[in-house]
């Protein structure tokens, strides 16, 4: 029973990194580099929201889509005051570059909104309970959102001429050039999409948890870990990827000390580079 429970509380932390991970996934198969800023970009929506979630009392479904709109914006100005000038050189300028970017972003967090550790709510919430499992009314509120965004994307992919665009650069990006591809518009449209994820991925960690400036950053190496899991430039991997890292992270703790949860992550990292470097769905290697 105890193993059950910790399966549920699996899927809530994987749908949380699985969200992360489109957008990493998403902006290495377009732009050809890991974004070290994506989780602080989280950490900001999650900020967000706590604005008009808890200090102006707005619903949280009014909360969520501002923090994703905002979350959104900041990443494509990010992309268009920095990141643009850097394209076509080296991918190790623009790694450097969104490691800058999330140094900047923590910082601020710090100094608008402090270093304490702060809750969405406070109080007691009683769980639901069936058949000796629980779950929180928070949780169950992350995963139909997750879910509801999972579906979004997917039919944006699918059914959407941009959708398609985007799919055929993360697959290959110099032939989806060659038929004629506006890529500074599939470019524009990666950050909106991967930006708005970020921010919903924020909102949902703190719902989950609680909100400190470092909380997206902790959670970049599962979310770098799902990417990997999946197939990088693979947006479906990175669903799946991250499953099974929220999974893998919150069932150990059948077995070690909850403390060592990042490590089951690095683990399944450095694994995943060793054995399969194209990932479970052959995405793009990385060596």
């Amino acid at each position: 029973m105890e193993l059950l429970q910790l399966l549920i509380y699996g899927v809530v932390l994987g749908s949380v990194i699985a969200l992360g991970a489109i957008g990493v996934s998403l902006t290495f198969g377009i732009l050809g580099f890991a974004n070290f800023s994506h989780g602080d970009l989280m950490s900001v929506g999650a900020y967000i929201a706590l604005v008009f979630f808890t200090t102006l009392s707005w619903p949280l479904w009014i909360a969520l889509p501002i923090a994703m709109i905002a979350a959104a914006g900041l990443a494509v100005v990010i992309d268009r005051s920095l990141y643009r000038w850097f394209r076509g050189r080296q991918t190790v300028i623009l790694l450097i570059s969104s490691f800058g970017v999330a140094l900047i972003l923590r910082a601020l967090v710090q100094m608008i909104w402090g270093p304490d550790t702060i809750t969405y709510q406070t109080g007691i919430q009683m769980p639901y309970r069936f058949a000796g499992l629980r779950i929180r009314p928070d949780q169950v509120t992350i995963l139909l959102c997750c879910v509801a965004l999972v579906v979004a994307v997917h039919l944006f992919l699918q059914r959407t001429k941009m959708g398609k665009a985007m799919r055929a650069m993360a697959d290959n990006p110099n032939l989806a050039r060659l038929s004629g591809i506006d890529t500074e518009r599939v470019i524009l449209w990666t950050w909106i999409l991967g930006g708005g994820l970020a921010g919903a991925a924020g909102v949902f960690l703190g719902l989950d948890t609680r909100l400190h400036p470092e909380m997206g950053w902790t959670l970049l190496l599962p979310i770098f870990a799902a990417v990997i899991l999946g197939g990088i430039g693979k947006p479906y991997g990175a669903i799946v990827g991250g499953l099974v890292i929220g999974i893998a992270q919150e069932a150990s703790a059948y077995v070690i000390s909850p403390a060592y949860k990042p490590a089951v992550a690095f683990a399944i990292l450095v694994i995943m580079l060793i054995f399969r470097p194209t990932g479970l769905f052959a995405g793009r290697s990385v060596v």
